[in-house]
């Protein structure tokens, strides 16, 4: 993968906060750190798009197509 170099601005609180988790060595240093967490949010904001796109959903069209044949009595089905 390409790696591009790229200039941010953050509160000086948090480069601390950055420093220190690099001292500690959570990080290797402050770039791995910064792409892990960008990545990290980028992921969690896919899923919720899912999570958006699942809450569209009709819950009784879908629970109806879910049981579509899907007949006959249970005590016929197979111990498990």
């Amino acid at each position: 993968m390409r790696m591009e170099k790229i200039a941010i601005t953050m509160d000086g609180s948090l480069v601390r906060i950055l420093d220190n988790l690099v001292k500690l060595h959570v990080f290797p240093n402050r770039s791995k750190a910064i792409q892990q967490s960008v990545k990290e949010k980028v992921e969690r904001l896919d899923h919720t798009g899912l999570a958006r796109e699942c809450a569209k959903l009709d819950s009784n069209f879908e629970r109806k197509m879910s049981e579509e044949g899907f007949v006959g009595d249970l005590s016929q089905w197979p111990q498990y």
